[in-house]
């Protein structure tokens, strides 16, 4: 049996890169406050003082810039990861980011790697206004070229993460700010999650809710207060959206007859419907009811937490979408 032990999101994001920085010279970390502060969300506590201000890099407040040296760093042998403290800031560099660094390996025809993670967070809950509360990594899933992960819990987050910094790809890896300072238990030895495989957080056999990040969390906690009215939910994570693991969420909709998606980016455009429309072709005479999905209303994000709140989508809301589906 595998030994665990109890870290918090952040520690295991940390453990993830340590780890690897360890492993192989090439891997180094750049960002802003990464080196003396540790990190804005604490992600890298202790890494300049073990690795050196050459390989843990605090960077200027340029995005565009401290991407695009990223870029000719993977494209000389090392390995670096580079976090964008927001998604949001994301599109201060998204020439560099969905311009260059996802389509140089195609343009060169196969003849230079690019392996550069590049961490980021989503999430509203902090009350951080319009700006810095978006969830944008459907921006992300649509440019080809560029690998997209989202992990739920700690254990995820650390073997998705070696998984990451391990990749010939660019790699586009999404943490929830308001998971870090949550505490999970996590294998203790080395290990790592492969790219493309969801996980079956919970079989069930009425419905299939697929939740990304955190909401994956969200719906077992959800699903087990449906099992006591009867209702079983299958609750798939899927890790990756890209690659997406098409055949897991398939087979279970096959299984259950319904599906609901649930995702924090806003509700046009979403990345729930993506995965509806990539799944339809095989599961739609198995359905019973028409595909749901709980999103983001397509508003900006109040700074307000009284206005914040009600938008996000939660455990209350996701209850009640589920139980709608069942009526009639």
């Amino acid at each position: 049996m595998t030994k665990m032990k109890k870290v918090t999101y952040a520690q295991a994001i940390c453990e993830a890169m340590d780890e690897e920085m360890a492993r192989d010279k090439n891997v180094l970390l750049l960002g802003e406050d990464v080196g003396f502060l540790g990190g804005n969300f604490k992600t890298a506590v202790g890494l300049r003082e073990k690795y050196g201000d050459l390989r843990v890099k605090d960077t200027p407040i340029s995005e565009n810039s401290f991407l695009g040296m990223s870029l000719g760093m993977a494209l000389t042998g090392l390995r670096p990861i580079v976090e964008i403290m927001f998604s949001d800031f994301l599109l201060i560099a998204a020439d560099q980011l969905l311009n260059q660094i996802a389509k140089i390996r195609y343009m060169s025809g196969g003849q230079v790697r690019v392996p550069l993670t590049i961490r980021t967070t989503i999430g509203a809950g902090r009350s951080s206004a319009a700006q810095h509360s978006q969830s944008l990594h459907a921006i992300m899933c649509h440019v080809p070229g560029l690998k997209v992960v989202v992990p739920s819990s700690a254990a995820e987050a650390k073997g998705l993460l070696k998984t990451a910094i391990r990749e010939d790809n660019p790699v586009v890896f999404i943490e929830h700010k308001m998971e870090y300072n949550h505490e999970y238990e996590i294998p203790e030895g080395e290990y790592t999650i492969p790219f493309g495989k969801a996980n079956i957080l919970r079989e069930g056999r009425d419905i299939t809710v697929v939740g990304t990040s955190n909401l994956a969390l969200k719906a077992v906690k959800v699903a087990d207060e449906l099992a006591k009215e009867g209702i079983e939910v299958e609750v798939i994570d899927p890790r990756t959206l890209v690659p997406l693991d098409r055949d897991t969420i398939i087979n279970s909709v096959k299984k259950t007859g319904r599906i609901l998606i649930t995702d924090e980016g806003y509700e046009r455009c979403n990345i729930a419907a993506e995965i509806v429309m990539d799944v339809m072709p095989e599961v739609f005479y198995y359905l019973d009811v028409p595909p749901e999905r709980l999103c983001l209303p397509n508003v900006p994000l109040p700074f307000s937490p009284a206005l914040e709140f009600p938008l996000i989508p939660d455990q209350e809301k996701l209850y009640q979408k589920i139980k709608k589906m069942f009526k009639g």
